[in-house]
């Protein structure tokens, strides 16, 4: 069974979602996500200052079994990308949750983060989806 936490937010494209004391999402993908994806072996999010409107994509993870786009959870500009995945995008096949943080967003609307999955939303949706 894949971990959740309960302190985030989560997406019902497998992404979570933590807002920081300075205000800006930091987001990833879910520890699901990265068990279906296995070995991550690149990770490519978009320029800093680009904007993205939620659900839009702001970059690529590719493992050894397919690559997949990173959806936004907000509508924002990039502010941060986690540099460490460069050289290590098994950080997130290790700490999804924790170092394996890929992009930091400056929302447009920092309410928005409340219409996303709860811990318990998420968990029931991986139960629909069989997993």
């Amino acid at each position: 069974m894949s971990a959740i936490a309960d302190d985030l937010k989560y997406t019902k494209t497998h992404e979570w979602v933590r807002v920081r004391p300075d205000g800006l999402v930091e987001v990833g993908i879910t520890d699901h996500a990265q068990h279906a994806l296995g070995d991550l072996v690149f990770v490519e999010p978009l320029e800093l200052g680009h904007r993205v409107a939620a659900g839009e994509s702001y970059g690529v993870v590719e493992s050894v079994k397919a690559a997949s786009d990173l959806y936004s959870p907000v509508a924002g500009e990039l502010a941060a990308v986690n540099s460490a995945l460069g050289s290590a995008p098994e950080l997130i096949n290790q700490d999804p949750y924790g170092a394996g943080w890929i992009a930091r967003i400056r929302p447009d609307d920092a309410a928005s983060v409340s219409s996303l999955l709860s811990a318990a939303d998420y968990a029931k949706l991986l139960a629909a989806e069989g997993q």
